[in-house]
């Protein structure tokens, strides 16, 4: 019997015909809220972890004159970054795994993509190391309102921010533990709602858009089952890095 094969949802063209290139809900709605609730000025320099095709990366370049810079995994969504703008400073990397310097950075986005790391402890602690003290951390994110339903997320065969999304007390908790001080918490579950709506209207219904996310199995009926029972949700946190001086 041949492995099922995991769909990586952030490369689908279907995805991305959908979101843009930001490839989560809400375009830089919550990119624009983070940058300003943080209040990080111009020439701060802020790491986008998971940066995908960089579009994030070059909005708070060209818009903030941030010092910005990603990291991301996917040679696919690198490459697409390349093409569009080259002097993007984009590395391949993984959010377990960051090539920098400790201390070095001012703000950290993680958007929709905590999610989808292997080691959740390992890239807030990572996070945590490269960020500056009081450094501030902005997470949004999907999430799972009823904890009952994460494991049926857990057995699709997607590799997305769905199958990775944990509850907010597991968050949090997690979060808190490996150094930070969680300074908000939002709910934007609207924007998940508002991009479910987009898909049916742009692909015609749901079960369309799961069959058009990639070129390996997927039943349609199970995903949609598992997030209904999961009641995912979307939300935007805010962090500070707790001194290693300070933590008990």
């Amino acid at each position: 019997m041949k492995p099922v094969r995991t769909c990586k949802l952030f490369e689908s063209t279907a995805v991305r015909q959908v979101t843009g290139e930001t490839i989560r809900p809400g375009g830089f709605y919550l990119t624009d809220r983070a940058v300003n609730f943080c209040a990080l000025p111009a020439g701060a320099a802020v790491l986008d972890v998971g940066c995908g095709s960089g579009a994030t990366v070059e909005y708070l370049r060209e818009v903030y004159k941030l010092d910005a810079m990603g990291v991301d995994p996917s040679e696919l969504l690198l490459s697409a970054a390349r093409a569009r703008k080259a002097d993007l400073p984009l590395i391949q990397a993984r959010g377990e795994d960051l090539p920098l310097a400790s201390g070095i950075m001012d703000g950290v986005l993680a958007e929709c993509t905590l999610s989808l790391m292997s080691d959740l402890d390992r890239t807030l602690s990572e996070i945590h190391r490269v960020l500056k003290d009081d450094g501030c951390l902005a997470v949004n994110d999907v999430y799972a309102r009823n904890p009952d339903g994460i494991q049926e997320l857990r057995q699709l065969t997607i590799e997305s921010c769905l199958r990775g999304a944990i509850s907010k007390t597991e968050l949090t908790d997690r979060i808190r533990a490996n150094g930070f001080e969680i300074i908000l918490w939002e709910d934007h579950t609207e924007l998940l709602k508002q991009l479910t709506a987009k898909m049916i209207w742009t692909l015609g219904s749901m079960t369309e858009f799961w069959l058009k996310t990639a070129s390996c199995t997927i039943d349609p009926r199970e995903a949609q089952l598992a997030m209904a029972k999961a009641r995912m949700g979307y939300f935007m946190l805010i962090a500070r890095k707790i001194p290693n001086s300070e933590r008990i």
